[in-house]
């Protein structure tokens, strides 16, 4: 049975075809270099609305020069700051695979956008992405006044295994009393991976035939948190740390957070769990889902035009939260 033979509501028209091609449902692949070949081929080829300025930057740590890339809607001076950590399982993806989804929220935000390209698993697990998503953070923090850019208006984004930095970075940030954590006003989460497990409803009801299989997220996690040297194909016996498995992180005290889900993404109900969790915790949240979408779809707006209009409500958010603490000094 196809997707489109399955009853009850259905995915979005504009996936047929993508949908019908069996090379775009995400497999564990036999050769790394070339699945990021791919991937960069697919998402690199979108192209994103105009920006006043880009630059290439770089954390300025010599055992570990961060690339970036920061996108400047305006000329004006004095923009707050979102940090944008990409997604793509931490094995693919890059700068050059999110530039369109920053140029649209620099645009539609307000805010200047700094994407941060970290280092990838396998070839380095966990903590190494975080670590760098975190030093991101510092330089920029530290640096932000020389930049033209306003160091006490900071947010974190990210989708999918970026969603999951944003959130681990944020915590990291908290643990280490990082000064950059008291001025940190909004996360903005986008499909975020957030169970190692893979055990929601949602991860196994859409675990094949949406693109984003079962399969390939316990992949990624495996990637992620073994390095690739172990297979996941179900529980886990032992718990990763908090910082990976953000779930079992105590959340109170993060700032006012977006989750934005798809209907039809195996990650839909951790990233909705997640928000009920931050909000049993006092965290100011909004959650949107987006009816008809696959994981994946706010990267793609030359499919659907629903693209465009998850990245402007987050974006609102955004806005919101960064004009209001622009009242109040971070401590």
């Amino acid at each position: 049975m196809t997707v489109a033979d399955r009853p009850g509501p259905q995915v979005d028209p504009c996936f047929a075809a993508m949908l019908a091609d069996p090379r775009t449902q995400l497999r564990p692949p036999s050769s790394i270099p070339a699945f990021r070949d791919a991937f960069e081929g697919w998402l690199g080829a979108e192209k994103g609305p105009p920006v006043h300025a880009v630059e290439s930057l770089q954390v300025d740590e010599p055992l570990n020069p961060v690339p970036l890339r920061l996108y400047r809607p305006t000329a004006q001076a004095g923009l707050p700051v979102v940090v944008f950590l990409h997604g793509g399982g931490w094995v693919v993806g890059s700068l050059n695979t999110h530039d369109s989804i920053c140029r649209a929220l620099a645009l539609k935000s307000g805010a200047a956008v700094l994407s941060v390209e970290y280092r990838r698993a396998p070839e380095c697990p966990f903590p190494g992405p975080l670590e760098d998503c975190y030093s991101a953070l510092a330089w920029v923090h530290r640096r932000a006044t020389g930049l033209g850019l306003d160091a006490q208006r900071l947010a974190l984004c990210g989708d999918s295994a970026g969603g999951n930095l944003a959130v681990a970075t944020a915590l990291l940030a908290r643990e280490r009393a990082a000064p950059a954590s008291a001025c940190l006003r909004h996360l903005g989460l986008i499909y975020p991976a957030i169970d190692p497990g893979c055990n929601s409803d949602s991860a196994r009801r859409f675990a094949d035939g949406y693109m984003l299989t079962r399969e390939s997220m316990h992949w990624f996690w495996n990637c992620y948190l073994n390095g690739g040297q172990a297979d996941v194909t179900g529980e886990r016996t032992e718990r990763p740390a908090y910082l990976a498995a953000v779930m079992h992180a105590d959340p109170a005290g993060l700032p006012a957070t977006t989750v934005l889900t798809a209907e039809f993404d195996p990650l839909r109900d951790e990233g909705e769990d997640f928000a009920r969790h931050l909000r049993v915790a006092g965290v100011p949240v909004v959650s949107h889902r987006y009816p008809g979408m696959l994981h994946g779809f706010a990267s793609l707006p030359s499919l659907t035009p629903v693209a465009g209009q998850a990245i402007a409500d987050l974006a609102a958010d955004l806005a919101a939260s960064l004009a209001l603490a622009n009242e109040e000094p971070c401590r």
